[in-house]
């Protein structure tokens, strides 16, 4: 066999990427989208899978230039269609797809996108009642997160000088469409909840196709919403466009206009309110007014003849002194009549109870003289003392050879102790 020379790793690669640019030179592939990321120098690479299922995988390239002309943000598992071309990468031997354009591969797949993120972040509570919030009632600054070259944000000035000139406005500019779309509308958020003078956020732009709104499905983004700390009115695209921010936000307008005007209240009308408040409280006044005023006619007019008043208490005074008088009369006479009714039985009373308090100093005479000493000396009992008047009345008082004196009936008698006898148990 005839000895063929070999080639170098770097002539083969050189010979592939040659016949792959000239044989898929442009080219267009459409799949799911795997593993998107985005690199710090504006460059995104990803892997296109077969959408058929089948066991394919495809390394893809989007330039910085390319990447910034997309009009959606895409997203794993998204559909698409990618225009470019074929190319090997040299320095590793590794064969890419360098992918000039991108666009979603239909509607359906997008809707169909949009189906799944809804039921994820639904999950999440994103989207329940309870959480919502009541906008305020007269806000004094608004926010507005929208593009500065968009008519949403023409539309929302205009309203809100129509409706309510007395509110102001700051702007928080971003873009609405495109890749870079969803991180700016962060930032805007970001922003907007860092400062302490708002009362309520205008998202807002105008409509367009769903690929055209498709930064305002951007999970974060929608939680950034759900989160943020002033309430959020959502007014993205027309009546019958809706997005996922639309259902995280406090308040779903149909348009940037409608946003604006759910947002504040119209001054006419506030005039108008004040207007039949100011009325209802003249109204309210003035009869409250007429009232007093009859009052204090007629309090004017009693107090016009108070020599009436003077007379009808006059009058009372001598009623009273007359009851008065009569009842005092008649107590008096009632008094005398008693009087004259015990008078017979005094002298009678009086005699008796004389002779009641007579008996009974009799009787206590009798006691008294019953109890004297000498009628107890006249029974044979003697007193006796220790010379000196003191009463001897017990054995342990005397001793053998000591003098007393007995007191008898009919006179006194010196004696002496010869001897002591106490008895052992005392007499009672």
């Amino acid at each position: 066999m005839p000895s063929e020379s070999p080639l170098s790793v770097a002539l083969l690669l050189q010979m592939l990427s040659s016949t792959f640019a000239t044989r898929f030179g442009d080219v267009s592939v459409e799949g799911e989208v795997s593993g998107f990321t985005r690199a710090a120098s504006g460059h995104c690479y990803f892997s296109l899978k077969d959408a058929d299922g089948a066991p394919a995988l495809m390394r893809m390239a989007l330039f910085r230039r390319s990447a910034a002309a997309l009009r959606f943000a895409p997203q794993d598992g998204q559909r698409v269609r990618v225009r470019g071309r074929v190319a090997l990468y040299e320095p590793r031997g590794e064969l890419q797809f360098v992918a000039e354009s991108m666009e979603p591969a239909g509607a359906g797949a997008l809707y169909e996108q949009f189906l799944r993120l809804k039921v994820q972040l639904e999950a999440e509570g994103l989207f329940a009642a309870e959480r919502k919030r009541a906008l305020p009632s007269f806000p004094q600054q608004i926010g507005v997160i929208t593009s500065l070259g968009a008519a949403a944000l023409h539309d929302v000035c205009t309203a809100l000088a129509r409706r309510s000139p007395q509110v102001s406005v700051i702007v928080f500019p971003s873009l609405v469409q495109g890749a870079e779309a969803p991180m700016q509308l962060l930032e805007a958020l970001r922003r907007a909840n860092g400062r302490d003078d708002l009362d309520v956020l205008l998202l807002v732009r105008g409509g367009g196709s769903m690929e055209d709104l498709w930064a305002f499905n951007d999970p974060h983004l929608v939680r950034a919403v759900a989160a943020s700390r002033w309430p959020v009115v959502c007014g993205v695209g027309h009546e019958t466009d809706v997005t996922l921010c639309d259902l995280a936000a406090d308040l779903r307008a149909p348009t940037p206009t409608a946003a604006a005007e759910l947002a504040a209240p119209a001054r006419e009308e506030l005039l108008r309110q004040l207007a039949r408040a100011q009325q209802l409280l003249q109204d309210r006044m003035a009869r409250r007014l007429d009232a007093h005023g009859q009052r204090l006619d007629r309090l004017g007019l009693r107090m016009a003849r108070p020599t009436q008043g003077v007379q009808r208490h006059q009058q009372r005074l001598e009623q009273l002194r007359q009851r008065l008088q009569n009842a005092v009369q008649q107590r008096l006479q009632a008094e005398e009549r008693r009087l004259e009714r015990l008078q017979p039985r005094l002298p009678n009373a009086s005699q008796a109870q004389v002779q009641r308090q007579h008996q009974r100093l009799e009787r206590l005479e009798g006691q008294l003289q019953a109890m004297a000493p000498q009628r107890v000396l006249a029974r044979g009992f003697a007193w006796l003392d220790d010379g000196k008047g003191r009463a001897l009345t017990h054995a342990a008082q005397l001793q053998p050879g000591q003098n007393v004196r007995a007191v008898l009936q009919d006179g006194r008698a010196e004696l002496q102790v010869q001897s002591v006898q106490q008895d052992l148990v005392p007499p009672l």
